[in-house]
């Protein structure tokens, strides 16, 4: 029987069927797969866990747990660390709250410490631990300390509970440097948690490899030695990083990764928005897009979210799909959630997701954490997160109750997406990425070390003439340094005053609170405050370097789809005052970026080019924003910023063309730069697909490899510039850095396999289809601009393509 034609289908079946029988949108899917459903693997409970924890089970409905669960739970029990690497909503929270809780059951002294990486995490997994806990019989001791704990609730969560919930932040500056005032806690301390191990990757899994190294010295002077519990999303290495983050050998972790949990069916599909350009094979826009399919999603009642590249991204998208969805979905029941909203904001969203009151969340990777967000059935990602993992941890957002989800990739016009959308089995097929950090980074160990030193002073041997045999030095050793370099490193806080040396004990003597002056994540410890003149209160905040690029004098901010204009920014005390306005348009800001050379590690040739590898400076400054039109996304004029540069010390990989070269080729010097720049934007692509990184973790820009009287090389500036034609020595230089303080090894990778890049970057080239240049290989080009063309004859005039170089990875992710 046909439905009344006022009726409109509703489910995730009904929009999927209305996508395939659409022309305009089944033409854009490059790949569909359904992934079948999975049948679960019981174990029983197991017999050792207390009588009143296996009740609790029961009256739960638990009657057996799943055969991962079992395998967690029973290597956490006998003492072995344990890495828990199975997919998003497979029970991965009851691997680790069973053996803590009946460790609390049977010793009244134990104590255990979750760490999450975010505030909001820990916040949401507070009211299902304590919920258990009564249910078992072991109080509910078990409350959260962060930056948003009552002055008068810490000290109760200090002498009081069993369990704290923190994050790397709090534990850092909050609870090690003042372990004297913890005593109950870290005399007691059974297990440390770490939730969401993937997150702790880069330069903040280094620095938080530092963190638990201190946690793990000031559990030994307390006389305990806890066990970890670590659950991640699936990573390439999970065994060997959180390995490298505990501070123990491979062997001594136990790896849980084949899960017993069942698995709903899931349909995924990789969407390529339209060319609306066809010379410079520019596609519709992919915010648009991503909110065209997602009110399909919202009309039929399919509780939906929706990824944003950024948290611009969101609130644009958010404005748009209310517009398009307001007849059939209040405001109300369309949300946004990203950094900056304030933490009553964040959880009064979070609570209406779980009620079910929110129909659609609009949401940076905020919302990719395991934080409970109630029943998704569907997730739209409007770009490529920028890793593999990253992908699935977002697409299993959806279907977390066992139901039929499906998952939409909209691809941009980047030269990453355009890859994803020509070779979807990249994405299907290929691993998930590995997480890698370095606690071996000397800027970073020297700062925890200063913190470990304030928290206890170190017993090594007395720095006097070292013995002549090779036996190794005696005392204590730090993380990755043995007792001999442990010794070095503290004379050398103690040639600067910080440690003083007594009777082979080394004691803080410095003036400062070092833990304040470390940010784990590299960004200022003050957030900026948001202030609306017209109600004098606070409607949000962001972190220093988000400030930058929209807090400008000027710029519109964008807050729950309504938009503010900055009136003042005020720099110095981390203010900025905004009045609410209705404008027709957003505004982007324009960034500068230069490097400079500080100092080279490693130099060569490649072919008649120049190669090299060093610690470098990045300077980044905001020079002005442009006015983007609400819907057409128009230009609709620019303005200027003035505030001051942003400097960053990490290291980076660098070809340089030298003059010779540039002459030997008939373009313009305009021309040649041109297609420089080309060259750079392909290597920076295939870097990030053979390193298998985050995108956002390498940064490339040109510059001049030409010494500028002060070590450093000379940035693409004023001056400098080669397009004003002057004569002389300019040698035209990529650079593809670490985008992280102090870098992680990326920059070396790529040095150690530059031949090999370059190569691939050279068929990636050739493999477009494009005639002249686009964003899928060297960036937009044009007839009188033949950007693709230059580049091809660059790296033939640099001798940069023989086909005898072997295609390792090259080939098994260009070939076409």
């Amino acid at each position: 029987m046909p439905q009344p034609p006022w009726t409109h289908p509703t489910g995730v079946r009904a929009v999927v069927d209305q996508w395939q029988a659409s022309g305009a949108v089944k033409r854009c899917f490059t790949a569909e797969r359904s992934m079948p459903p999975a049948s679960p693997e019981y174990g029983d409970i197991p017999a050792s866990l207390p009588a009143s924890l296996r009740d609790a089970l029961t009256k739960r409905g638990v009657a057996s747990l799943y055969s991962h669960q079992v395998q967690a739970i029973d290597a956490a029990r006998s003492g072995r660390h344990v890495v828990i690497a199975t997919p998003t909503a497979s029970g991965k929270s009851l691997c680790f709250h069973l053996p803590v809780l009946a460790a609390l059951a049977e010793d009244p002294t134990a104590t255990a410490l979750f760490v999450y990486p975010t505030k909001a995490l820990s916040r949401d997994q507070e009211h299902n631990l304590r919920e258990l806990m009564r249910e078992a019989g072991v109080g509910d001791s078990a409350m959260v300390f962060d930056g948003d704990t009552p002055g008068d609730a810490r000290r109760a969560v200090r002498e009081r509970c069993r369990i704290v919930l923190t994050n790397p932040d709090m534990l850092h500056a909050g609870i090690l440097p003042n372990h004297a005032r913890w005593a109950s806690l870290f005399q007691g301390l059974k297990y440390v948690v770490l939730d969401e191990l993937h997150t702790y990757r880069g330069v903040f899994g280094t620095h938080m490899a530092h963190v638990l190294g201190r946690l793990r010295r000031v559990a030994a002077f307390h006389g305990s030695r806890p066990t970890f519990i670590a659950a991640t999303a699936t990573i390439g290495n999970p065994r060997e990083h959180g390995a490298k983050l505990i501070g123990v050998t491979e062997e001594q972790v136990e790896l849980v990764d084949k899960s017993g949990a069942p698995r709903a069916t899931r349909e995924a599909y990789v969407y390529n928005p339209p060319v609306v350009n066809e010379d410079l094979q520019i596609r519709a826009s992919t915010l648009k897009q991503a909110v065209n399919l997602a009110a399909d999603l919202v009309r039929a009642k399919v509780p939906t979210i929706v990824f944003g590249p950024s948290r611009n991204s969101v609130e644009v998208m958010l404005k748009y799909l209310r517009a398009k969805v307001g007849d059939v979905a209040g405001a109300d029941a369309v949300m946004a959630y990203r950094g900056g909203y304030l933490p009553e904001t964040r959880r009064r969203i979070e609570a209406g997701l779980r009620a079910g009151q929110i129909l659609c969340v609009v949401a940076t990777n905020a919302l990719e954490l395991g934080i409970d967000i109630g029943d998704l059935s569907a997730v739209v990602c409007a770009g490529y997160p920028g890793s593999v993992a990253g992908t699935w941890q977002r697409f299993g957002r959806a279907g977390r109750r066992g139901e039929t989800s499906i998952a939409v990739l909209v691809c941009g016009s980047d030269a990453l997406d355009q890859y994803l959308a020509r070779e979807p089995k990249y994405l299907f097929e290929a691993g998930a990425e590995e997480a890698r950090i370095d606690p071996s980074n000397v800027e970073i160990l020297i700062q925890h070390l200063k913190c470990a030193t304030f928290e206890a002073p170190f017993e090594v041997s007395s720095p006097g003439p070292r013995p002549a045999s090779p036996e190794p030095a005696l005392g204590e050793t730090y993380l990755t340094l043995d007792a001999e370099a442990t010794r070095d490193a503290l004379e050398y806080l103690r040639g600067h005053g910080l440690v003083h040396e007594s009777g082979g004990r080394y004691h803080w003597a410095g003036e400062a609170y070092p833990a304040s002056s470390v940010s784990l994540r590299n960004i200022g410890w003050d957030n900026f405050v948001i202030i609306d003149v017209a109600t004098n209160k606070s409607i949000a905040e962001l972190d220093f370097r988000a400030t930058h690029t929209m807090l400008h004098e000027q710029a519109i901010y964008q807050h729950d789809a309504e938009q503010y204009q900055v009136e003042r920014l005020d720099y110095e005390n981390h203010k900025a005052f905004v009045r609410k306005v209705e404008p027709d348009y957003f505004t982007t800001a324009l960034t500068y970026r230069t490097v400079g050379v500080i100092e080279p590690r490693n130099d060569g040739s490649l072919g008649r080019a120049r190669i090299g590898f060093g610690d470098v400076k990045v300077i980044e400054k905001v020079t002005g924003y442009k006015k983007i039109k609400f819907f057409t996304h128009e230009n609709a004029g620019y303005g200027d910023v003035h505030l001051p540069e942003m400097q960053m010390h990490t290291t980076s990989f660098w070809l340089t063309v030298p003059e010779a070269v540039l002459e030997s080729l008939p373009h313009s010097r305009a021309t040649l730069i041109d297609g420089l720049r080309g060259l750079g934007a392909a290597l920076e692509t295939v870097s990030t697909l053979f390193l298998m990184c985050d995108p956002r973790d390498l940064g490339q820009t040109l510059g001049d490899g030409g010494q500028d009287g002060q070590g450093g090389a000379a940035p693409l500036a004023p001056g400098r510039d080669p397009h004003s034609g002057r004569t002389g020595q300019f040698d035209p230089t990529v650079f593809l850095f670490d985008a992280l303080p102090g870098g992680v090894g990326l920059a070396e990778r790529i040095f150690e396999r530059a031949r090999e890049l370059c190569w691939a970057a050279g068929r990636l080239i050739r493999s477009c289809p494009c005639p002249a240049g686009c964003p899928a290989c060297v960036g937009p080009g044009s007839e009188s601009s033949p950007r693709k063309r230059v580049a091809l004859e660059l790296l033939a005039a640099l001798g940069l393509t023989a086909h005898d170089v072997s295609a390792g990875r090259a080939g098994a992710i260009l070939a076409s």
